[in-house]
């Protein structure tokens, strides 16, 4: 099943993603040109396999909610996203916040 969430980040738009898999849910939170998501993103790929992408993304671990992921702080990002002024250690609702200004 895939559940599609309206969600408000300040006055921002954002979008969350659910996705129920046999024995894991794969999260992810959008905003403007990036995303958060669960423990499933390849940080590594996006930064230097699709590095010519310029993908704006963060990766949380250890999240089971959207809200989860919104709380938790970033694990790693791309290097986009770090260009935009994410950094490791921020929650995922203050990245959320960055990329939904920056789409401004």
């Amino acid at each position: 099943m895939v559940r599609v969430i309206p969600l408000k980040v300040d006055e921002w738009a954002a979008v969350g993603v659910e996705v129920l898999l046999p024995k894991t849910t794969l999260l992810a939170v959008t905003a403007g040109d990036g995303y958060i998501m669960c423990g499933a993103l390849d940080v590594q790929l996006l930064n230097e396999r699709l590095k010519d992408r310029e993908i704006i993304a963060g990766r949380a671990v250890g999240v089971r909610t959207i809200q989860q992921l919104l709380d938790a702080p970033l694990e790693s990002i791309t290097d986009a996203a770090a260009a935009l002024g994410i950094k490791v250690g921020m929650s995922g609702q203050e990245a959320i916040r960055l990329m939904a200004m920056a789409a401004s």
